[in-house]
């Protein structure tokens, strides 16, 4: 049997941009992907701590180092420059492996920036 699981989480990262004109998806600075373990492409899970929203979907790359973290199309709706979010991953893989896997975990500072 698979199971989903976290894989990685970047914990507590400001949106600095909403652009609703743009095909969709979420822009991360490259160096949090990087930290995270996230691949451009990759479909995450979104978590706004300001107001609850959730949402779906995956990661386009960002300037690195730049701090970028921006919801693009239809999920810039979901939140404002200035909110909080949780970007998330999973994985799926057997209970076995499931049971020994440590999930990669980022803090950003207030700026979007690794410590």
């Amino acid at each position: 049997m698979r199971i989903e699981v976290l894989k990685s989480k970047i914990h507590r990262v400001k949106i600095t941009q909403a652009e609703l004109h743009y095909v969709g998806s979420i822009t991360i600075d490259e160096a949090l992907m990087d930290a995270a373990n996230l691949l451009e492409g990759e479909k995450v899970h979104v978590v706004n701590v300001n107001n609850g929203e959730r949402l779906e979907t995956y990661v386009i790359k960002g300037e690195r180092n730049s701090g970028t973290v921006c919801l693009n199309g239809p999920a810039a709706r979901k939140a404002q420059v200035g909110d909080v979010v949780i970007v998330i991953s999973y994985a799926s893989m057997e209970v076995e492996e499931a049971r020994k896997y440590k999930p990669t975990l980022v803090f950003p500072d207030p700026e979007n920036r690794l410590s």
